[in-house]
């Protein structure tokens, strides 16, 4: 039982990594919880676009959202996921820095 909850753990984070923009979205709420308008200017996407990746990433159980009156902040749902991004990063580019320096170039992981 132990290793089918821990299959299905790793798939979820490994799903929400495999886009770009749910990175993008796990490493900014690292540093600090953040509201959506904030996320959609810093990360460079429309507000609906951001929305359909945040509501990925709850589906996910890697964010959650803090209700603040009619607003909403996410944030991280465990700080240890933070640390295990950093650690995943730092793992990359110790196993090959040049991995995947264009993420459009042939043979990138």
């Amino acid at each position: 039982m132990d290793t089918l909850l821990h299959r299905d753990a790793l798939t979820r984070f490994g799903y929400a990594l495999s886009d770009s923009t749910r990175t993008q979205i796990l490493l900014k709420l690292r540093t600090g919880p953040s509201y959506p308008s904030e996320l959609a200017e810093a990360i460079g996407v429309s507000r609906q676009i951001l929305s359909n990746h945040l509501a990925c990433l709850r589906g996910c159980g890697l964010v959650v959202a803090v209700a603040e009156g009619r607003r909403s902040r996410y944030e991280l749902a465990d700080e240890r996921i933070g640390r295990a991004l950093e650690d995943l990063a730092g793992l990359a580019l110790a196993v090959d820095p040049a991995c995947c320096p264009d993420a459009d170039s042939e043979g990138c992981c």
